[in-house]
């Protein structure tokens, strides 16, 4: 069925209930008034069961999910335990060889889950020699403000798995995602620990990314090789995030994983290094989740050397591929998004103010809405630079739809054909660029429209 195809018989069908309404009632009164009451609830009932049943796929996703490649020690595997959904895999595990190095960044959020203090923790201890490690996930529950019964929750779940897979507690990582408040049902997740275990392959990496999705309508991954001294070295990715989406670290969660051999701290420094330019470039609606978490883990599977000079810097610059990769998929599943937009900021006076005005642009509603009407008004992109707080002066600004000149020294281009904008706002991928004339300074963030299937999603968030 076609996108819109339910929308129109929904009121096709209504308007028949509305005449067979006016026609009974003046038949039979009140009787036909109570039969025809009833059919109309019906009616509504079925109208919104098939709303919340039909999950289009968003028009930006990829045609397909990616191939990636193995990796040598890490091992996935993905069931149902009805944490929320039902008739879906909502529960991923990752097994990691002895020897794994891990790496990871997190939400700034005050009020992040017990999940995401249980990770930052145990990555700041010493590892045991040798130890294993462990990834697992559920959706449909984030486990975020529930208290001491949420970290009872998280103790029990890796506690579960490191009694099953025979690592450390300490190297057995969580993350929970989906709605606030609610205490975890943790017994679901353990009881399918045995199931989990039994069925880890290195080739489910796929299933596993579906596992961990919420309102996101296509699962997400990327990978990239890299030639190292004696070898090659191969990087996968999945991540899930649709909704919540803003810079604060990770915006999501993201879980990468690579054969190569490097250390700790020189992973966690990458991450560091590339994480602005990626995880903290997008944004959907300016929201940031409770449990936003990012880890990768190296397994030193590859028969490449360690890491280090020129193969060191060749896989940092894969990797910082890969990171763009997904968290531009991110915004591509913004919920209801039919637009991918990167907002272009050049000539700031400072970093800061560059990232002070990509930011204002690409999470204003009104350029938002302005996006999904395809309305080439540009005059809401000046008033988000002018709301921004950085530097700016009217008459050194340049603004540009892709390669279309718009305004520049404080007017509007002469030249400049109203068409042309509505022209250029149809396609699905867009670059506004705003030069400010002040500096050197520059950054790109991206970010999509916002669309009323935007709201009817976050409407029926709980329901």
């Amino acid at each position: 069925m076609a996108k819109t195809d339910w929308k129109a018989e929904a009121k096709a069908l209504k308007k028949k209930v509305r005449k067979l309404k006016d026609s009974l009632t003046a038949a039979a009164g009140p009787v036909a008034e109570a039969v025809t009451e009833a059919v109309s609830g019906a009616v509504n009932e079925v109208v919104t069961a098939a709303k919340k049943a039909l999950k289009p796929v968003s028009p930006l996703a990829p045609a397909s999910f990616p191939v990636l490649p193995a990796i040598k020690g890490a091992e996935f595997a993905a069931v149902e335990a009805g944490v929320r959904y039902q008739n879906r895999k909502d529960v991923m595990l990752v097994r990691l060889a002895p020897g794994t190095t891990m790496a990871g960044v997190f939400t700034r959020s005050s009020t992040r889950s017990g999940c995401v203090r249980d990770c930052q923790a145990k990555l700041a201890m010493k590892v045991p020699a040798d130890a294993g490690a462990a990834i697992i996930v559920n959706s449909g529950n984030s486990n975020a403000f529930t208290g001491k019964v949420g970290d009872e929750a998280v103790a029990a779940v890796t506690g579960a798995v490191a009694q099953a897979l025979g690592v450390p507690a300490s190297r057995v990582f969580s993350s929970s995602t989906g709605v606030i408040g609610e205490p975890l049902p943790f017994e679901r997740i353990t009881a399918k620990v045995p199931d989990l275990v039994a069925a880890l392959t290195e080739a489910a990496v796929e299933m596993a990314a579906q596992a961990i999705m919420t309102t996101d309508t296509f699962p997400k991954g990327a990978a990239a090789t890299v030639q190292g001294e004696g070898g090659t070295i191969h990087i996968s990715g999945i991540a899930k995030g649709s909704g919540m989406i803003a810079p604060d670290m990770a915006t999501m969660l993201v879980y990468i994983f690579t054969d190569a051999k490097i250390g700790a701290n020189q992973l966690q420094k990458m991450l560091a290094r590339n994480v602005d330019a990626t995880f903290n470039s997008i944004t959907v609606d300016s929201d940031t989740s409770t449990s936003d978490t990012l880890l990768i883990a190296a397994t030193g599977q590859s028969p490449a050397a360690e890491l280090k000079g020129p193969a060191l810097k060749a896989f940092e610059t894969a990797l910082a591929g890969v990171m763009r990769d997904l968290a531009l998929q991110v915004v591509r599943d913004g919920e209801g998004a039919t637009k991918l937009v990167e907002i272009r900021v050049t000539g700031a006076a400072s970093d800061e103010d560059a990232a002070k005005v990509a930011f204002s642009i690409a999470n204003s509603p009104l350029v938002k809405t302005a996006l999904a009407g395809q309305d080439p008004n540009w005059g809401r992109i000046v008033a988000a630079i002018g709301k921004s707080g950085a530097a700016a002066d009217r008459d050194k600004l340049t603004i540009r739809f892709g390669d279309i000149l718009v305004a520049r020294n404080g007017w509007r281009n002469p030249d400049f054909k109203e068409d042309d904008g509505a022209r250029y706002m149809q396609g699905p991928e867009l670059v506004f660029a705003v030069d400010l004339g002040l500096g050197k300074a520059k950054r790109s963030v991206w970010t999509c429209d916002l669309t009323s299937r935007y709201i009817e999603i976050n409407a029926d968030y709980r329901s």
